[in-house]
This record gives structure tokens, C-alpha cells and sequence, in this order.
């Protein structure tokens, strides 16, 4: 798995930068992800009560499918952490509508072979 993590209007420091990688490394349990890229930064200047924070996650399967998370808050690390958690969901989602579908081709499967047992 590859994470690209890349700054917008703002210095990615290190510590920034280990946070979002730990946090978000840890989603590949979900899946097989190929790629992670994410994008953090301010989304403007302009703000007169404090800075708005924004962080993009875009992630990868290996199968090509492409899951995307975006959210604004006022604290970039609770960004992050609700980027990972809407990332996380999707996946579960993606992985439970994958396995139930499999099932039910199998269960049709099973419904015509017992039609040829007579």
C-alpha cells in the first residue's frame, strides 16, 4: 500500500505528517488497498474566525474501485480522523455488499444443481 500525502496553503510537518500516515495506514485491513492519496491543507485565507481546515483522502483498490472522503473542520487532526472513519464505512459497505452477492450467486448455484438430482 502506498500513501502520497501532499499540503495545501500550509507546511506539512513531520509530526502532521506521521499522524496522517499511522491513521490512515491503518485502513488496509479493510481491503486490499493499492493506493492512498491525501491532501491536506486550509482551504482559504480569508476566514476571520480562525482557519478552516480541509482534508481529501483518496483511496485505491486493487480491483481499480475508487473511494473518496472530504471534510472541513476547525482542527486538522479531527479532520484526518473523520476522513478515516467515513473511509472506513464505505469499505465495510463495499466488502459486505461483495460477500452478500457472492452468496446469493451461490445459492442459485445451489438451486439448479438440486433441480438436476431427480
Amino acid at each position: 500500500m502506498t500513501i502520497s500525502i501532499k499540503a495545501t496553503n500550509m507546511e506539512l510537518t513531520e509530526a502532521l505528517k506521521d499522524y496522517a500516515e499511522k491513521r490512515l495506514s491503518s485502513i488496509a485491513k479493510y481491503g486490499a488497498i493499492a493506493t492512498v492519496e491525501a491532501e491536506l491543507g486550509k482551504s482559504t485565507n480569508h476566514h476571520r474566525n480562525g482557519d478552516i481546515f480541509i482534508a481529501n483522502v483518496n483511496v485505491t483498490t486493487s480491483l481499480g474501485k475508487l473511494y473518496r472522503a472530504e471534510t472541513e473542520k476547525a482542527d486538522l487532526y479531527e479532520a484526518i480522523d473523520i476522513v478515516r472513519d467515513e473511509l472506513v464505512r464505505e469499505l465495510k459497505s463495499a466488502k459486505g455488499k461483495e460477500h452478500s452477492l457472492f452468496k446469493r450467486g451461490a445459492q442459485r448455484v445451489k438451486n439448479m444443481l438440486k433441480g438436476f438430482r431427480s
